[in-house]
């Protein structure tokens, strides 16, 4: 991330609640050509705050899906591992696969943003040509449509057994797994991906329900001590290990 300081009004793109991310103090960076939280606090806090109850606001970063017939196997053809339905898999640059139907799939960035996968695909279903000679599915745009929350920590699925009939407990729930359900009465696709060793999950919605599922996704957190932080730390933990005890 850009290590200068942004004003996301100025921005060209910035998240759908950069107004409440404002008013908890966070700081801003240039991420995806967009303003994104980077921190709220002092780095070391933070990074403990994420590995006990942490919710971070990742909706600008980059994210596609294709959705239709022909959609897994025209991604497969693209040197994507498309994984089972209800499951999410890592691939070698760093993206992850979302499967939420036999034809509806996700691509989502990983935390560095080093992968250029949403770009090359949106390139590659482009150069086909329309019609198309074989079904390829069609886009869709997950970064308007999808906001993408993180609820980070040891203490996270206790906070989604408040907002959620599911049970996401590690024991029931496995790194990887993906479940498309009810979470504080909004449809959405909860996906674990671990931050190395700490549980967490990310978390996608309608995206213009996002200023009513951020208040609510805090509010449960903060019965567990849960605090907001930013993009900063979770990178922290996804690229160290964690060593946080209590």
């Amino acid at each position: 991330m850009e290590r200068v300081s942004v004003v996301p009004g100025a921005m060209r793109r910035r998240s759908f609640i950069y107004r409440k991310l404002e008013a908890l103090g966070a700081q801003f960076a240039e991420c995806n050509d967009a303003a994104v939280a980077g921190s709220f606090s002092g780095a070391a806090a933070e990074v403990a705050a994420a590995s006990k109850l942490g919710l971070a606001d990742l909706s600008p970063l980059r994210r596609v899906g294709f959705k239709g017939a022909g959609a897994a196997d025209w991604l497969a053809g693209q040197g994507l591992a498309v994984p089972a339905i209800n499951r999410a898999l890592r691939q070698s640059d760093g993206a992850l696969v979302v499967r939420m139907g036999a034809n509806d799939i996700m691509i989502v960035s990983d935390l560095n943003q080093r992968m250029q996968t949403p770009q090359r695909l949106l390139q590659a279903w482009s150069d086909a040509g329309v019609p198309p000679r074989e079904p390829r599915g069609f886009p869709m745009l997950r970064q308007e449509g999808f906001c993408w929350f993180a609820l980070t920590g040891m203490r996270a699925a206790e906070t989604m057994a408040k907002l959620c009939g599911v049970d996401m407990r590690p024991v029931k729930f496995a790194d990887g797994e993906v479940a498309q359900t009810s979470v504080a009465r909004l449809s959405a696709v909860v996906v674990r991906n671990d931050l190395r060793d700490v549980l967490a999950y990310h978390l996608y919605a309608d995206s213009a329900s996002a200023e009513y599922w951020w208040e609510c996704l805090l509010d449960a957190a903060r019965e567990f001590d849960g605090k907001p932080v930013g993009l900063d730390a979770l990178r922290s933990l996804a690229d160290h290990p964690a060593n946080v005890t209590g």
